[in-house]
């Protein structure tokens, strides 16, 4: 669970908004009004707000999915991390794909897919069919996300396209806030006898009135077949990633046999295969020139680490209130939620101190997820499963904090040592692996609180994982770059 850091152009696209408005309107013919704008404004939150609240709502849902349709422990493990997985590979390219395909028809593509497969989720009878559907959701989600981006900087003014992204943090944060909140009400509720089912099929209504009104509203954009994409090397960091994941899972869950550790050892030489080939690629996904820059490759191990181990931490904290505390979906939602509050509050702080503080903010939050962290460790040890979600609120509400001022500044102080040139295909590159490690993080942590005992020790050893990994990420952060772009722009 994470607030959504300011929006920035599309990787692909190279020209200005006012430079690109004006191409647009030639290829196009026609100008849009104020009042189209608007509306493809409106278009591009809700196709944004689907993808963040189906990112979050299996962190509730997942207990009472498994509970109607089986699947044991590894439905819990992978309905967040196959939509996270499949999400992040494919958003590496789902830029370059609008550019060469066109925009406009990437985006329909993409909402019409995240539609049907929302209602595949909803509708499935088996563990199996759930995965897959969750597969392909995260898959078109990520040819839907990209294009509504680059859409609006080729089409508004500057004027009002600072206007538009002001609201893109306020907005998404809402939607993360509200989709866990929502999702545990709607299987409370449980309507028309439905119990989890609404939660995907809602989309179905949502994604319908959006491709339609995408049809008649989004411009014709031009498209470009000298865009070339590196399907290889996209192929291989699936592969990578898969391999990785279904041995931890598979290693963790049904012991270290042949299958897992093969997974494992095919993952590691996908990833060998995977490296080689950005080297040699024409237009490969990561820039070289990027893996070589230590203040780059630093903060994408640390967002790696920390993303995956606090996004695991909000799963099993939601499996702990609802196996071990036994609340009900709607009581931990609201439960998790002054995680959130946090996570927006010291999110929205970091946009100001970000410029005075630079990699020391990144520092400061660290230690505050350290603090929530142990405190919540010390309300596990001396209460155990006696603890009530008030009790936890004040430990919950400081850990979001702790996330909310990195979340919003690991990735923009990676970006401060890197030159111009490289920006898009770091910015791709780093967005692509919050959403990889969310995938590794539900999975691994998830699966140390399944083998870790009775609740209360489980909780105990997951907390002590998170705490480990995160104090290991202390030392690296002196290599970051001292401030993000913006800031050493304006220190020349």
């Amino acid at each position: 669970m994470s607030v959504p850091a300011a929006p920035a152009p599309a990787p692909a696209s190279t020209s200005t908004p006012a430079s690109a408005s004006a191409s647009a309107s030639e290829s196009t013919g026609t100008s849009p009004t104020r009042f189209a704008l608007w509306l493809i404004l409106a278009l591009v939150l809700v196709a944004d707000a689907l993808d963040m609240i189906d990112s979050t709502v299996t962190n509730i849902a997942a207990p009472t999915i498994e509970h109607d349709i089986g699947g044991g422990e590894s439905l819990i493990k992978w309905l967040g991390s196959s939509y996270a997985l499949a999400m992040g590979v494919l958003l590496v390219i789902g830029g370059r794909l609008g550019d060469k395909f066109g925009q406009r028809r990437l985006f329909l593509i993409g909402m019409t897919g995240f539609t049907l497969a929302s209602a595949v989720c909803g509708l499935s009878p088996d563990p199996a069919l759930m995965i897959v559907a969750r597969v392909v959701q995260g898959a078109f989600g990520a040819l839907l996300i990209p294009q509504g981006m680059a859409i609006m900087t080729k089409t508004f003014p500057r004027d009002m396209l600072r206007k538009a992204f002001s609201l893109f943090g306020p907005l998404l944060g809402l939607a993360t806030v509200g989709g866990p909140i929502l999702a545990g009400f709607i299987i409370d509720a449980d309507v028309a006898g439905l119990s989890w089912r609404p939660i995907f099929l809602i989309n179905i209504l949502l994604g319908t009135v959006g491709t339609f009104v995408a049809a008649r509203m989004l411009p014709r954009s031009d498209r470009d077949a000298s865009v070339t994409v590196d399907g290889t090397g996209a192929v291989l960091l699936a592969l990578t990633m898969f391999g990785l994941l279904f041995g931890l899972i598979e290693g963790s869950g049904s012991g270290w046999g042949v299958v897992p550790v093969g997974s494992l050892i095919a993952g590691a030489v996908f990833f060998v295969l995977f490296a080689r080939r950005q080297k040699s690629a024409a237009n490969p996904l990561i820039k070289p020139s990027l893996l070589r820059n230590r203040g780059f490759t630093s903060g994408l191990v640390v967002g790696l680490l920390y993303f995956a181990v606090t996004s695991g931490l909000v799963y099993v904290m939601s499996l702990f209130m609802q196996q071990a505390l036994h609340a009900s979906p709607g009581d931990t939602a609201l439960g998790l939620l002054p995680l959130t509050i946090g996570i927006i509050i010291s999110a929205g702080a970091g946009m100001v101190l970000i410029k005075r503080l630079g990699r020391t903010l990144v520092l400061v939050g660290m230690l505050i997820t350290l603090a929530g962290g142990g405190w919540l460790l010390a309300l596990v040890l001396t209460q155990g499963t006696d603890l009530t979600l008030w009790t936890l609120t004040p430990a919950v509400l400081l850990t979001g904090m702790g996330m909310g001022a990195c979340f919003g500044t690991i990735f923009d102080i990676a970006l401060g040592g890197i030159d111009p040139d490289e920006a898009g295909s770091a910015s791709g590159s780093l967005s692509a692996v919050q959403l990889l490690a969310a995938g590794i993080g539900s999975a691994t942590v998830t699966t140390v609180y399944f083998h870790s005992g009775a609740p209360a020790h489980a909780m105990t050893v997951s907390l002590v994982t998170v705490l480990a990994v995160t104090a290991a990420c202390l030392p690296a952060l002196r290599l970051l770059p001292r401030h993000a772009p913006a800031q050493e722009h304006e220190a020349a």
